[in-house]
């Protein structure tokens, strides 16, 4: 089976695809197993062809199993293999036992893991816990997890890596951070989002060669975005074809998230860009950049001939939290136009709840917190719940940031697979979210603008950071390359 490269599934589909494998199409679980084993033994030797040594770590179920057979290949290779359990292999059953008795009789043996006296060569095998995991790791377990991590090995991760909420992408207390992951049947969500980042590496996907019809008949629980190409301008275009943004924020003192914002809606095409700001700066903002339309607004009554004028509005950069700020967010909720609400006035939101359906919200994890009256652990600990809490509250296109942005408009769910850790700095939010109000204006839908300016956002940060490297990364060198983007 190829399996499709943007369709994610939770764990209890990808249960369902492996019971319908065994019993409708006939398939033994014992033989799944053993295609397991082969594939993870076949991307060992491509990958790091110059080791001949192998460490796998078993655990109590078919993940162990998978991982018994791994060593049985790689033993009938001529490998050094060492194999660790924190069980007894002989309680192990069905076909994760067969699995370890095969081993046996091909002069396998079979150790239990000590911490600091077990031996770890060549290239580790996680085969501890798989994708049923849902407590805290063990102590003895957390001390197996540490051993790999600390090896200075590569790691090959089996179906996902042992700590890691395979449905969630939550850690559970600690996990083996992989180089890669070998996941089998289909992708699962959880490895695109929260922690998983961190402790997946490369994700390789086998199909185990079960019928593509398996699969194809489940509707995806997410898709993976994927870039999706403008349209070419018509050649008697003007700026009329291509909206007015209207950014409302820039406090005072909060300058520069507006002014970002700007940069970014003029990057990504819209016609016209146009912010509304104090009064005491506004005559600098445009300094460098005198397409920008800035204008110092000082009440809601003065704010309503450029709400009048908008295709799109965007409010929260540097919007603050003061009675400016209150009587600006009071004013474009008022009037009933497409809006992006970010930063600050997600914060107002939060507030003073309610639903619409032609928005989009932007929280990261703490704003989000504040919207669903939780915390910020308990968002990170179920980010799929929070998205679904966040669009039966407020309605409209969510958009929760972070490593595997998520975004819904209240149907399909959409993972975000762009972006690095250079992103983590001041005002990158800024810049998606006049990104995003520059899509809308030229004509794409909430859903769709909020998906492409994702990707493209990653994207953009993922291309400077392979030429100039993560750290120093500024969310003002994102605007130039997110043109070059959605030019290509």
């Amino acid at each position: 089976m190829q399996t499709p490269p943007n369709k994610l599934y939770c764990t209890a589909q990808i249960r369902e695809a492996e019971r319908y494998a065994i019993e409708e199409l006939g398939i033994p679980g014992r033989e799944l197993m053993r295609r397991a084993g082969f594939s993870l033994f076949e991307q060992i030797r491509r990958r790091w062809p110059e080791k001949q040594a192998i460490t796998v770590f078993c655990g109590a179920g078919n993940n162990g199993g998978d991982g018994y057979d791994v060593a049985t290949l790689a033993l009938q290779a001529n490998y050094r293999v060492y194999v660790y359990t924190l069980s007894d292999p002989n309680a192990l059953l069905g076909d994760a036992l067969s699995a370890y008795q095969d081993f046996v009789k091909t002069g396998g043996r079979v150790s239990c893991f000590e911490a600091g006296q077990s031996q770890v060569q060549g290239v580790v095998v996680d085969a501890l816990f798989g994708i049923g995991l849902s407590r805290q790791v063990g102590e003895d377990f957390a001390s197996a997890i540490s051993a790999i991590n600390t090896s200075g090995c590569p790691v090959v991760a089996v179906d996902v890596p042992s700590g890691l909420h395979a449905y969630t992408g939550s850690v559970l207390g600690c996990a083996v951070k992989a180089d890669l992951t070998v996941t089998f049947i289909g992708l699962k969500c959880g490895l695109f989002t929260g922690d998983a980042p961190e402790y997946c590496g490369e994700i390789v996907c086998s199909g185990l060669d079960i019928d593509e019809a398996v699969l194809a008949a489940m509707p995806p629980f997410a898709l993976a975005l994927e870039r999706v190409d403008l349209p070419r301008r018509a050649r008697i275009a003007h700026k009329g074809h291509f909206g007015h943004v209207l950014l409302i924020g820039g406090n005072l003192g909060y300058t520069g998230a507006i002014r970002l914002a700007g940069e970014a809606a003029l990057r990504s095409g819209a016609g016209l860009v146009s912010i509304a700001t104090r009064a005491a700066h506004s005559g600098l903002l445009n300094i460098g950049r005198p397409e920008l339309m800035c204008h110092g607004i000082e009440s809601g009554e003065a704010l309503h001939a450029l709400l009048e004028k908008a295709s799109i509005i965007v409010i929260g950069p540097g919007l603050g939290k003061d009675d400016w700020a209150r009587e600006m967010f009071g004013a474009a909720l008022a009037i009933d136009k497409p809006c992006v609400i970010d930063a600050d006035a997600l914060n107002l939101l939060s507030l003073q709840p309610k639903r619409r359906e032609n928005w989009i919200l932007t929280p990261h994890p703490g704003e989000a917190a504040r919207l669903l009256g939780s915390s910020a652990r308990q968002i990170s600990a179920d980010r799929f719940a929070t998205l679904a809490d966040l669009h039966s509250q407020y309605g409209g296109t969510c958009v929760l940031k972070g490593a595997g942005t998520l975004i819904t408009s209240g149907e399909t769910i959409y993972v975000g697979t762009t972006g690095n850790p250079g992103m983590a700095t001041g005002g990158m939010g800024d810049v998606l979210c006049g990104l995003i109000g520059g899509l809308v204006a030229q004509g794409l839908s909430l859903g769709h603008a909020s998906r492409l300016a994702v990707f493209v956002h990653g994207e953009a940060a993922d291309s400077l950071a392979s030429e100039f490297g993560e750290r120093g990364l500024l969310a003002g060198d994102l605007p130039e390359r997110i043109r070059t983007l959605l030019n290509r």
